[in-house]
């Protein structure tokens, strides 16, 4: 697992340091007054969570349009639900047992916390250094980002313990990600992203397919046929 997040950090870093040295293909033209609410997207992928087992996420994202030359803001949210992995509830339990002895002097207990699962909504905001693929009508685009995650934690045997609190948390998190947007027309595009997230508790990767709907108008370059 440790070699995977590894190599796609790599990845992600390197694109990102070759969206820094692009030309933006026209649109390093556009400074902060094309900063306007443009399109909202919506779209559903996969994380893969340490600790915690993959699943499904669904979110959302807002063209905000351009804060500088070819730099683009989008705030964004997004919902997953899993369950920790066996391996990580035996650790609870195991430390659990280990603290009621050390308090006690009673002889270890055994522990059983069954399922605990961990839910993540949060919202966040990017920043794209974007550039154009006029051949294949497509805009390539990679950044960084920061997130409030609002973490909940939740199972029958940990429900109002100290355990429940522990896992309940607002966390913050950094992001390097990078995707590819095929514009479909003037004012729809498809897009398709690759995300690495890091929380003080909490790392994943993200793969994410989703449409997004241009409702404020598309600048020369993100036309198709431009």
């Amino acid at each position: 697992m440790s070699g995977r997040r590894g190599v796609v950090s790599g990845v992600m870093l390197a694109t990102l340091t070759l969206a820094g040295s692009l030309n933006a293909q026209g649109l390093d033209e556009f400074d902060y007054e094309n900063l306007s609410f443009r399109g909202v997207g919506v779209g559903v992928g996969y994380v893969f969570p340490d600790r915690v087992d993959a699943t499904t996420v669904f979110g959302g994202r807002f063209d905000l349009g351009y804060a500088g030359p070819g730099f683009r803001i989008v705030p964004h949210t997004s919902y997953w639900s899993s369950s920790y992995e066996r391996s990580e509830v035996q650790r609870f339990e195991q430390q659990l047992e280990t603290l009621i002895t050390r308090e006690s002097g009673a002889p270890s207990p055994d522990v059983d916390l069954g399922d605990i699962s961990l839910s993540d909504f949060s919202v966040g905001v990017d920043g794209h250094f974007v550039w154009a693929v006029p051949r294949i009508a497509s805009l390539t685009y990679a950044g960084v980002g920061m997130t409030a995650h609002f973490l909940n934690g939740s199972g029958e045997a940990i429900t109002d313990t100290f355990i429940e609190d522990l896992i309940d948390a607002l966390s913050a998190g950094f992001n390097v990600h990078a995707g590819l947007e095929y514009l479909l027309s003037d004012g729809a595009r498809l897009f398709g992203q690759g995300k690495y997230e890091l929380m003080s508790d909490l790392r994943y990767f993200e793969v994410r397919l989703g449409g997004q709907i241009m409702v404020g108008g598309t600048l020369p370059d993100e036309r198709v046929g431009s």
